[in-house]
């Protein structure tokens, strides 16, 4: 396998990334990146991998989904109680990695997280698909569990118990928001030598824009 590995290579030469194309907030770059992506039709154009600090100090990295760009920041739902729920609970700085191959882009985001309102959480958990909602009551997320087959009897269950009726939120589930303090933009270009914009948020609260060595 290792040989295999060493003779991959791709030559990124779709886009190029120039400050003369740039707009001055990078809220505002990352809405054109993501109408682009979206256009072109990618169906995760949403995923983004969020990292956290867990309480033994060690990063910890999963696939979650942008839900709004709202709240000076990008939001996100999930049970409270989780792993990453525990981490944010514990120390609130985290960053989020959006990439997209077609486009040969990435975008990293570090800022700090807090709950969204409760109102804004109970309003999208009304949206959600009925089983989802069921879904949010039936699992304590990263506990562990026997095996699949307890996992979907207690979806069934569930499901017979609430079918017919409201779903409520459950207390432990709800939105975050991360507050970006610094964005980069990385577009990739041939040998290597690829665009890397980041927008840094200086003391005064102003977006200073500098290019970095790929």
């Amino acid at each position: 396998m290792d040989d295999i590995l060493h003779t991959i290579r791709t030559d990124y030469n779709k886009f190029e990334l120039l400050e003369k194309d740039l707009h001055p907030n990078p809220f505002q770059q990352f809405k054109h990146w993501l109408k682009e992506e979206f256009d072109g039709g990618n169906e995760q154009v949403n995923a983004m991998v969020l990292s956290s600090i867990g309480t033994d100090g060690l990063p910890d990295s999963r696939v979650v989904l942008l839900r709004n760009i709202s709240f000076n920041g990008f939001t996100f739902y999930t049970n409270y109680n989780s792993k990453k729920g525990k981490d944010l609970a514990h120390d609130n700085r985290a960053s989020l990695l959006f990439f997209w191959l077609d486009t040969q882009r990435q975008i990293r985001i570090r800022g700090h997280v807090n709950k969204l309102p409760a109102a804004v959480s109970d309003a999208y958990f009304e949206s959600r698909p009925f089983e989802s909602q069921v879904a949010a009551h039936v699992s304590s997320q990263s506990e562990i569990i026997a095996n699949r087959n307890e996992l979907d009897y207690m979806f069934e269950r569930e499901k017979e118990k609430r079918f017919q009726t409201k779903v409520p939120k459950p207390d432990h589930w709800g939105g975050y928001v991360l507050e970006p303090e610094h964005f980069e933009f990385w577009q990739g270009r041939m040998s290597r030598l690829h665009d890397r914009i980041e927008y840094h948020l200086d003391k005064e609260h102003n977006w200073k824009i500098n290019r970095l060595m790929p």
